[in-house]
């Protein structure tokens, strides 16, 4: 879920166009992604997509098409896996756990009921990604020839750390996170871009792609990266849900304002969880666990694999994924022409 900095970013955010992005190379959260297929890729009633013994391809075909499509826009995706979570997370994690049973208990009750709005509304908070749905994203990856980075720890940070490097261009995720990881530049609705329907509302809305730049924020806020950390601190991470007591957006970029650091604050507010140690939490963004043991490089699809994966496999329509893998294999090699051009004249 992460850090809630919607308020603090409004007045930077920009609106971007897809086109805008072509030749950039996108370190993305993968994590983060096929929850977004798995919350979004749904029938009527909630239930997600499955193939014929009933296992669930919702990610997948989430994967294969809108990775398509970035690459037709000339977008260089690549997919930051998750590793293993600091020991601060756990508490979070189990909670998530807890939240997604109870989910999907109101969702069997929903179904029983014939609410269907409800029912889907339960399914998607139940979603939950196993390891076996991140394997098979994976493979799929490989075979689609897009490249993906397994990170040791958090795949925030390690995609911060890609754009620091020079690796990528920016982040893309729907949480804040990579800009308290120090990423330049974050990405919002890449993968969910395009039209959306309200939940209980006959109301579709557009959704398009968002641009945040560290810098722009911490200018508009007149406050540095660690500080921007300290506040996020206050207001509650996935280490320490809840945050201080009683403290939103707008008081804890005054006490940050006043006080200057964290350090100088944990004496004066009431964190609601005790067990936590906030300055611990800084050190984690601060200094997070990477590594820069990675290769990046994008080749064309192996159209045979990606057909056995996804038709032999799991039921896809082989129509449809042909299709859609030869959308690729001409984005492809338009963009290695261009890439080819750009070393010559750029």
């Amino acid at each position: 879920m992460g850090v809630d900095l919607r308020e603090l970013v409004e007045n930077v955010r920009r609106t971007i166009t897809l086109e805008g992005l072509r030749g950039k190379v996108i370190a993305i959260d993968a994590y983060n992604a096929l929850y977004q297929f798995l919350t979004n890729i749904r029938q009527r009633d909630g239930t997600p997509l499955m193939d014929s013994m009933g296992r669930v391809t919702s990610h997948l075909n989430g994967l294969l098409y809108r990775t398509v499509n970035l690459i037709e826009y000339g977008i260089k995706p690549v997919y930051i896996f998750d590793g293993k979570p600091p020991e601060l997370k756990k508490i979070e994690l189990m909670k998530r756990m807890r939240i997604r049973e109870e989910a999907y208990r109101k969702y069997e009750e929903a179904l029983a009921r014939g609410d269907l709005e409800a029912a889907r509304i339960y399914a998607q908070q139940a979603s939950k990604l196993t390891q076996d749905m991140v394997e098979e994203a994976k493979k799929l990856l490989d075979f689609m020839g897009i490249p993906w980075v397994q990170a040791p720890s958090e795949g925030e940070a390690q995609a911060a750390y890609m754009v620091i490097k020079g690796d990528a261009w920016a982040t893309a995720s729907q949480d804040y996170d990579s800009l308290l990881y120090g990423t330049t530049r974050l990405i919002r609705n890449l993968t969910i871009t395009g039209r959306r329907k309200l939940p209980r509302r006959n109301i579709y809305i557009e959704i398009k792609p968002e641009l945040i730049l560290l810098k722009e924020l911490l200018s508009a806020l007149g406050i540095t990266r660690e500080q921007l950390v300290d506040i996020a601190i206050l207001l509650g991470t996935d280490y320490n849900p809840g945050g201080a007591k009683g403290i939103g957006p707008k008081r804890a970029l005054k006490l940050i304002r006043e006080y200057r650091a964290l350090e100088k604050i944990v004496g004066i507010v009431k964190f609601v969880d005790l067990s936590v140690d906030p300055l611990e939490i800084k050190r984690l963004f601060l200094n997070p666990e990477v590594t820069s043991n990675y290769t990046v490089k994008w080749r064309e699809p192996d159209v045979d694999k990606v057909i056995d994966l996804l038709c032999g496999e799991h039921d896809f329509s082989e129509e449809r994924v042909r299709a859609a893998l030869g959308r690729a294999v001409k984005a492809f090699k338009e963009l290695s022409v261009q890439t080819s051009l750009d070393i010559w004249f750029g």
